[in-house]
């Protein structure tokens, strides 16, 4: 195999492709990093584990075609460091040698036949607009678990009905919901409700954040995406989240409305003085709403304008924590809070057509 590849594309070809592979395996060829060399010109890059994989193919000039693998977090490595510019890699004498300029790194190979083949894409459903998908995956990914020992709570529900794909995501403690627009491959499409771990989704979605139609695919245990030479493939989660219908119809509550950014700086602001679980807290009246946090002489307070309908005054608290990480997802001017009274769930939208939602529990208000 010998190619000539521009160092910034090789790079960023190897970085897609090593994001898949496993930090420990029993089986260190699992480490490795496939690079295929087609005759007619273009080079792939891929790698696995046993639970997803990433494939990215990228132009390449192809003086001889051929197939290598190599240690990848160590060719990502050399790649990092790489001059700009005409990048040659060859397989040589039982090695990979990466030559840009004057700088030159060999690569022990790893042997082929013990590298297991790649999944194929699930049969394609239809397809999303990246840029819109990324952004609602990161909205939802900040309500999404970090516990390990509750699989099912560390992942990404996507739910597809018809021409809605609904995103949504619980740690148990907030559960953040946001639609957006999906194209079914057929307008027969059976609908489909699995759930995703909530890094591999983060990751895919970031690498689609560019724009263009990405292709979904699923089956019994997998899900795929593929868009522009890029595909990969995550196995998926077994159970399913806790339904959010109920959690969300909050009945009869308050309003409040009041500017996003501002209130994002004002939370930022007064949770200095927040120490371990103090709580923020939001006291509304018809006109204003004011920010206090923290206890006895080290406190911190901010009144921010705010409407406030269906109740005279009310006052909640919350984590800074999960407020802010609600409020830096949304992205319109303003944001609303349906609010059930102290102690008792608030429902955070974004003061438009309510596509993205976001519930929290509050805790009980300084005293």
């Amino acid at each position: 195999m010998e190619i000539r590849i521009d160092s910034g594309v090789l790079t960023d070809a190897v970085a897609w492709a090593a994001r898949v592979l496993p930090a420990r395996s029993p089986m260190p060829v699992l480490g490795g990093l496939l690079l295929e060399a087609s005759e007619g010109g273009g080079l792939s890059v891929s790698g696995l584990d046993h639970e997803a994989s990433a494939r990215v193919e990228v132009e390449a000039e192809t003086v001889v075609a051929g197939r290598a693998l190599v240690l990848g977090r160590r060719l990502l490595d050399i790649c990092k460091v790489l001059p700009r510019g005409r990048t040659e890699v060859v397989v040589e004498s039982g090695r990979l040698s990466v030559t840009s300029g004057e700088v030159r790194f060999g690569l022990s190979l790893l042997p082929l036949d013990a590298y297991p083949a790649a999944p194929p894409l699930p049969p394609v459903l239809g397809e999303v607009d990246g840029a819109a998908f990324a952004e609602a995956v990161g909205q939802v990914a900040a309500a999404a678990g970090r516990d390990d020992s509750l699989p099912v709570l560390t992942g990404i529900r996507i739910a597809l009905d018809g021409p809605v794909m609904t995103l949504a995501a619980t740690d148990r403690y907030r559960y953040a919901v946001r639609a957006l627009e999906w194209h079914p491959a057929a307008a027969s499409a059976e609908p489909a409700d699995v759930v995703v771990p909530a890094r591999r989704l983060t990751e895919t979605a970031r690498a689609f954040a560019a724009g263009g139609r990405a292709r979904i695919g699923l089956d019994a245990g997998s899900i795929g995406f593929e868009r522009d030479g890029l595909r990969t493939t995550t196995r998926l989660l077994d159970g399913r989240l806790p339904r959010h219908d109920k959690l969300f119809a909050l009945g009869d509550h308050a309003v409040a409305a009041t500017g996003r950014a501002a209130l994002v700086e004002a939370v930022q602001r007064v949770a200095v003085v927040a120490e371990g679980d103090s709580p923020v807290q939001l006291a509304f009246d018809g006109t204003a709403l004011r920010l206090r946090a923290g206890y006895e002489d080290d406190v911190a307070s901010q009144r921010l304008p705010a409407a406030l309908d269906g109740a005279e005054a009310m006052t909640v608290a919350f984590n800074p924590g999960y407020l802010l990480d609600a409020l830096t997802r949304f992205t319109a001017p303003e944001v609303r809070l349906h609010l059930l009274g102290p102690g008792q769930r608030a429902l955070l939208t974004d003061g438009e057509d309510g596509r993205h939602r976001h519930l929290l529990m509050s805790v009980k208000p300084l005293v």
